[in-house]
């Protein structure tokens, strides 16, 4: 039996290990589904809407069936949660009549994406038809499927540390996503490093360029900005094993080595600045990245400006941002579900 943080119940967490267990040849498991029911209720209760026909919120969370646990075996992390959420919403129209309705998503586990996610929303028995209702179904589902996606990012971020044991030779294993933690792989033929050896740079100037994106996500700044520098979290949504020093003159090397760099300017919820470059590119040459999170209300605007990029390889780094970041980001955390 492990505990973590004595004192309290909610993080007393049933594993199941070998004492022996050298190379993760056995397979261990831990239950983390009174932890899930916790958190959330935390992250659904609270949320609430606004519009031109009033507001609305999420006030109560009564059923939460279901079960979440992690197992390793061998060094791969499978992670294992099935959901049947209720909860209940009260709206307050503009001119004070109240309204209440309930929200129910059945089908909240890890073999759907979040964008697959079923949310009914409807108003209680007997009472009388409301704009919020439709308000609702739209901007309130989609602050609920964003709250779930949070769940299963702090999930997978929370309870990984322990899971990969030493092995014979005293390091860990490296992490392994499971089949069906994602529906996103990475292209290592796009992203990761070329047949041939990167050229030498020493005493050589390059031509390089520049370009800027805009994306939008449906969570806070704080949220986001974590994503960015937590080790966990990138382990997530890039799936594999990476080494994150999210501290101002922090190192992070991704993507089994094929993408690094160096943290080289932080601002909480605000503004991270890095040198970042392929494996493939001349040595010693990195390109600057800065990434600028503006707080929208029900989302959050980020904008890269990147600069220093070896000419030539202005497509394949916006593309790879695109993709093995900002979409990956959206499928894993649920930080880009839309309902229209």
């Amino acid at each position: 039996m492990a505990k973590w943080g004595e004192g309290d119940p909610r993080w007393i967490v049933e594993e199941r290990a070998d004492a022996t267990n050298v190379n993760n040849w056995h397979w261990t498991e831990r239950d983390v589904t009174g932890w899930s029911t916790d958190k959330l209720k935390e992250l659904l209760l609270g949320l609430c809407v606004e519009g031109p026909e009033g507001r609305c919120e999420v006030t109560d969370v009564p059923k939460l069936d279901g079960e979440a646990s992690i197992n390793n075996r061998k060094g791969k992390l499978i992670y294992f949660y099935e959901w049947n959420v209720k909860a209940t919403w009260t709206g307050t129209s503009k001119t004070g009549i109240k309204y209440k309705g309930n929200i129910e998503v059945p089908n909240l586990s890890d073999e759907n994406d979040m964008d697959d996610l079923d949310i009914s929303v409807s108003l209680c028995k007997d009472e009388p038809n409301t704009p919020l209702t439709e308000l609702m179904r739209k901007e309130g589902a989609k602050k609920v499927r964003a709250a779930l996606g949070s769940y299963v990012g702090h999930l997978k971020s929370e309870f990984t540390q322990g899971m990969i044991l030493p092995t014979v030779n005293g390091a860990a294993s490296k992490p392994q996503p499971s089949q069906t933690q994602t529906k996103v792989k990475v292209d290592k033929t796009q992203i990761g490093p070329s047949a041939s050896a990167p050229p030498s740079s020493t005493g050589v100037k390059i031509s390089t360029c520049k370009f800027s994106l805009k994306e939008t996500f449906l969570t806070s700044p704080n949220e986001l900005y974590r994503t960015f520098i937590n080790q966990n979290m990138v382990q997530a949504f890039t799936h594999a094993a990476a080494v994150v020093d999210g501290e101002k003159g922090g190192k992070f090397q991704l993507l089994e080595g094929s993408v690094n760099g160096e943290f080289t300017e932080l601002v909480p919820d605000e503004k991270i600045v890095m040198k970042w470059r392929f494996k493939t590119w001349p040595c010693e040459h990195y390109a600057t990245i800065t990434l600028n999170m503006k707080d929208r209300g029900n989302e959050t605007e980020l904008k890269l400006e990147c600069k220093d990029v070896p000419t030539g390889e202005e497509d394949r780094t916006k593309e790879g941002w695109k993709r093995y970041y900002f979409e990956a980001i959206k499928q894993t955390f649920g930080f880009g579900a839309r309902l229209y």
